[in-house]
């Protein structure tokens, strides 16, 4: 594995910066030595290894971590629904919400981000390529869990927002629209660190996932695919399908472990924002809030 760093694009800073990771040397050691590779295959990546984690991260006990993840991951307190002390368990922290106006919701002419998080952006999603490790390629048909989805947005636009475990870990609706049920994909549970992606990409279309389409009066239908991963042993929708939603409401939240959201749009709807653009040809995430721009309508 590339003892590489993992450097990205703060849109507020304007600056470069480098992402302090959570359990960095285990993840080194799992996905980039051959003994890793064995516990990864074996252990790490099965379902019922993500439950214990869970497990021990809704026990009450947890809780006496989270002062210390605070000041590790440097945790912005004021922002949080309730002080620190009112979080009944790690996880109960992990997915809190934010106060009301926490994150502002773009203009009416924009498309919101779905998460906090760092993300990387194609307009023509056959040109995906790059995301972490320049050459790597993505398997669209397997990603989507469809032939016909895949035809329908391989040069639609798209955008993969990846949480760490130190963010807010709930995910909003990027437009108003109608969604559908979600869609349940099966599959393994490995980390989506870009440690492990620059190693293996295709944990992206392997790992468990849920697709939901929004059905929207000027877009089109909009994909958002969540993407389990490591610790993440369920995702949990809290919207109510066949139901409107407005631009910014929430859709759910992911339990413990590093997550990501990937947003599809159909060919000629939106034009992405120019900083995930430039960045994303750089092989460089640009990190922005939930409801910040993630593109105009065309």
């Amino acid at each position: 594995m590339s003892t590489q760093g993992i450097t990205f694009y703060n849109r507020y800073t304007q600056q470069l910066e480098q992402e302090k990771v959570l359990g960095e040397k285990s993840l080194r050691w799992v996905y980039g030595t051959s003994l890793g590779k064995v516990a990864l295959h074996t252990l790490i990546k099965r379902a019922f290894f993500s439950k214990l984690l869970g497990a021990m991260k809704n026990s009450r006990s947890s809780a006496k971590s989270l002062p210390q993840f605070v000041r590790e991951y440097n945790i912005n307190l004021d922002e949080a629904e309730k002080p620190l002390e009112e979080y009944t368990c790690f996880n109960d922290f992990f997915y809190r919400k934010l106060k009301p106006g926490a994150r502002p919701i773009c203009a009416d002419d924009c498309i919101a981000l779905p998460a906090d998080g760092r993300h990387s952006g194609w307009q023509d999603a056959s040109q995906m390529q790059g995301v972490f490790v320049k050459g790597q390629q993505f398997d669209l048909p397997a990603l989507l869990g469809s032939n016909e989805l895949a035809e329908k947005y391989q040069h639609g636009t798209v955008v993969l927002s990846r949480l760490c475990p130190v963010d807010y870990h709930r995910f909003h609706f990027v437009a108003d629209g109608t969604p559908d049920a979600a869609i349940r994909i099966p599959g393994p549970l490995a980390s989506v660190s870009p440690y492990c992606l620059r190693h293996k990409l295709s944990w992206l279309w392997t790992n468990k996932r849920e697709l939901t389409l929004l059905r929207t009066p000027h877009l089109g239908d909009i994909v958002h695919l969540a993407v389990g991963a490591t610790g993440v042993g369920a995702i949990f929708q809290t919207y109510t399908p066949d139901s409107p939603v407005k631009k910014g409401d929430e859709q759910g939240y992911f339990a413990f472990g590093g997550s990501t959201i990937m947003t599809f749009f159909e060919p000629g709807r939106i034009q992405l924002a120019d900083d995930i653009l430039r960045n994303t040809e750089q092989c460089t995430e640009t990190f922005a809030h939930v409801g910040d721009t993630l593109g105009m309508i065309v």
